[in-house]
């Protein structure tokens, strides 16, 4: 049984195992900063199974009112192909549908993990940007190997 609820405070050990069993390093350095930013999210919900244990979160930064932008969607990856990481994503879908913009970003297909996370998001019915006529522009990130 999987557990999906909203939560407002995190635990460093349990965001330290999660990021860092998906490999995503620049958010282990620092997992004071990613529990802060997390605190500061406008939702973020978990996937716990019965005996509370994390398997995943999604967190999101809205105005509750235009847009809804998906900051982070993961799942531990001893937990992946489960159902998980779909059911989080369709919670958020639900409770942004009044938004006009929900929006994601991830690695491009190129990268090693890209073409899975390109497969996934379709098959939740997410499209790119430029297949709906828009494009999405952003500040270089100016070291991709840290926060």
């Amino acid at each position: 049984m999987v557990i999906i609820a909203q939560e407002t405070s995190f635990d460093e050990a349990e965001m330290l195992e999660l990021y860092d069993s998906v490999g995503w390093h620049p958010w282990t350095r620092d997992v004071a900063r990613v529990c802060r930013s997390l605190a500061n999210s406008h939702l973020v919900i978990t996937a716990r199974d019965e005996t509370g244990k994390l398997l995943g979160l999604a967190r999101t930064v809205s105005d509750d009112e235009i847009v809804c932008y998906v900051q982070e969607l993961l799942v531990n990856a001893q937990h992946h192909g489960k159902g998980i990481g779909r059911r989080l994503l369709e919670h958020l879908k639900d409770r942004y549908a009044h938004c006009r913009y929900f929006v994601l970003t991830t690695d491009h297909e190129s990268a090693p993990e890209g073409p899975a996370n390109h497969a996934f998001y379709r098959r939740l019915d997410l499209i790119e940007h430029h297949e709906q006529g828009l494009s999405a522009f952003g500040l270089r990130v100016r070291d991709p190997r840290s926060l």
